[in-house]
């Protein structure tokens, strides 16, 4: 299987460049959480065979927290940072001490679908009202799952990026309100600085859960992306070690590839984008402050049809794993990232490589129309 060359991009050197490490204290925050517990890894030896390396694994994000997606990880702690005036809180209970009863703030956000539950089911937890935008394409499921948290929701003809534009109008208009928006623009850096932050407590688990089964450090990671908040966390935890920097994969649909076009052009590049099964991946304009990051420190980038991620799909489904399209999306980018050897040999991905697909949400997260 091939695939045009304006869906693919590489910078061997990336491997090569570091950053500062990420907070330390928010993997202890998340253990504190009601539901807070370790996702599976999952390996893949006969995926692994099949490809011509040596293990593959499979970070299930189906059933984290009772959400069935990661995206709880970067908004509890963008909340509670948000409402503590970043005071690295240790537990909820000091996050619900900094609320002013007789003041509360509420919490505004644009999504895609797993993003606004994540914040809506905050805002419930702490006794918050929440207002979450959506756009065009979501699910039916998706949205009931964030009416579900009590949220008011207000439904646009638009994308994503009108979307976000609709919350910050929302929360200008309110007296008290806080947009947690997973995506930066000039001037908005702090809070999606905190979501990336909060991301990075899945690549800590990895980590620790390939030492458990007798693994070698990842030669590769699979990341799906949308705007690119949880591309820089993967790249923040990863290029702040000295002894393990992955090949880190970024992987979009062919209709929303804005940090791929940003990758290919040099420059942060807004795409128009068009429906796409990866709802959750749909997004036109990469995050401006985790753009520098995505330039230099990608190693390789990829773009997908829906048909190349639908088989994915399958395929992870006939090995007990529970992903939607944005978490089968990692494992068809893998297979056309390694579909020739020149690309192989670019990667540097052997047949004793290890590698990680990150699998952000399942199949109830945004399920297939």
């Amino acid at each position: 299987m091939t695939v045009a060359a304006t869906t693919w991009y590489s910078n061997p050197a990336a491997r090569n460049w570091s950053m500062p490490s990420p907070a330390k204290e928010v993997a202890r925050f998340h253990q504190s959480l009601p539901n807070y517990a370790v996702t599976p890894l999952i390996e893949l030896p006969e995926v692994a065979s099949e490809l011509g390396v040596g293990r593959i694994f499979v970070k299930d994000e189906s059933a984290r927290m009772n959400l069935s997606a990661f995206k709880i990880l970067g908004a509890a702690w963008a909340v509670a940072q948000a409402l503590t005036d970043g005071a690295n809180p240790a537990d909820i209970d000091e996050v619900k001490a900094a609320i002013d009863s007789e003041n509360k703030p509420t919490l505004v956000a644009a999504t895609d679908g797993n993003h606004g539950r994540a914040v809506a089911h905050m805002a419930k937890r702490l006794g918050l009202e929440c207002a979450i935008v959506i756009p065009d394409g979501v699910s039916e499921q998706a949205i009931n799952n964030i009416a579900g948290e009590g949220a008011e929701i207000t439904l646009i003809d638009g994308d994503y990026d009108e979307a976000v534009e609709l919350a910050k109008e929302i929360t200008s208009t309110l007296d008290n309100a806080i947009h947690i928006q997973d995506m930066s623009w000039p001037g908005y850096e702090q809070i999606p600085n905190w979501i990336i932050e909060g991301y990075t407590t899945l690549c800590v688990e990895t980590d620790e859960q390939l030492r458990q089964l007798g693994s070698g450090p990842a030669n590769m990671v699979a990341v799906p992306v949308g705007v690119g908040a949880f591309l820089h966390s993967v790249l923040a935890h990863y290029r702040s070690q000295r002894a393990n920097h992955p090949v880190v994969l970024s992987v979009e649909a062919i209709g929303a590839a804005c940090v791929l076009r940003s990758l290919q052009t040099g420059e942060l590049t807004s795409v128009q984008t068009v429906p796409t099964i990866m709802a959750g991946m749909n997004c036109g304009t990469p995050s401006s402050d985790s753009w520098p990051t995505h330039q230099a420190g990608v190693d390789a980038a990829i773009a997908l049809t829906d048909d190349e991620t639908r088989a994915d799909l399958k395929v992870l489904a006939d090995h007990g794993v529970d992903a939607g399209p944005c978490g089968a999306a990692t494992l068809a980018g893998v297979r056309l990232a390694l579909s020739t050897p020149q690309r192989r040999h670019e990667l540097g991905i052997t047949k004793v490589s290890v590698i990680v697909l990150f699998s952000t949400e399942g199949r109830a997260a945004n399920p297939l129309q």
